[in-house]
């Protein structure tokens, strides 16, 4: 699926991402996040980390889900010191991914489900030998539970329909793979609805290909999402527990943000 709800690629321009969670290429289920986030990693303990929806707080227009978006996205020191953002650093308002019937990302207007969707840009430059790593944060506010787990649920047959994909001219994902988890399966007991993609990542740039990640949430009518794209001579774990880490961020925002209060 194009990013959960938000990159930009295909013909449209700015920076091509298509939606995928992370996963290790050695197992697709989805990684467990980081004990160092807010989030206690899913394996931890059998009681769910879901609270229950306040459905009272679900925003009903745009201007609501926009002020939602803000609450829930992140900013570079969700990674840690070494990303910053690129430029630009976010997306275009209102346009929204589409993977065409060629398995090329196209952008379109917003959907009639979508209320709101925001992509973040961040790098970690080159140095230290290794070249640029490029990570995309995106959240998106549907208009209801169900319409989110749609976005799920497409997500996975894109990767079934194209498992290799065109983001724009000399850009292209190759060899995607996919895993959906619903909460109670294979220990995701943190999020509504979770999904994972990865593959490999050619660039214009040339040289091997590197790994590319995709790791999507769900919590009520909003998915978070958090693609990475590696470079040569940076650890390939180390690139996993970023996005982990971004994505851990945005669900634990959306649930702090949508849940009902304990007690």
């Amino acid at each position: 699926m194009a990013m959960a709800g938000c990159t930009t690629g295909g013909a449209a321009g700015g920076e091509a991402t298509s939606r995928a969670p992370a996963a290790s290429p050695a197992s697709p289920a989805s990684p467990a996040p980081p004990s160092s986030t807010a989030e206690p990693s899913p394996g931890a303990s059998a009681v769910s980390l879901v609270p229950e929806l306040d459905e009272s707080k679900q925003p009903k227009t745009a201007a609501e889900a926009r002020a939602l978006l803000d609450r829930i996205v992140i900013v570079e020191d969700a990674f840690g010191p070494d990303v910053v953002r690129r430029t630009p650093f976010e997306s275009r308002p209102g346009r929204w991914p589409v993977l065409d019937e060629k398995c090329v990302w196209q952008t379109s207007d917003l959907p009639q489900d979508v209320l709101a969707t925001n992509t973040r840009y961040f790098e970690v430059p080159a140095g230290n030998g290794h070249g640029r790593v490029r990570i995309n944060a995106t959240v998106t506010v549907h208009r209801n539970r169900a319409e989110s787990g749609w976005e799920t649920a497409r997500a996975m047959e894109e990767v079934v329909r194209c498992p290799d994909q065109k983001l724009r001219e000399g850009e292209e994902l190759k060899g995607l793979l996919g895993t959906a988890n619903h909460q109670g399966e294979q220990m995701n007991n943190w999020s509504e609805d979770a999904f994972s993609e990865f593959g490999t990542y050619v660039g214009p740039e040339g040289g091997e290909p590197q790994r590319y990640f995709w790791y999507q949430a769900q919590f009520g009518p909003v998915t978070v999402a958090i693609a990475g794209k590696g470079a040569e001579g940076f650890k390939q774990e180390t690139l996993t527990q970023l996005v982990v880490q971004g994505n851990s961020r945005m669900i634990a925002q959306a649930k702090q943000a949508l849940g009902k209060a304990a007690g």
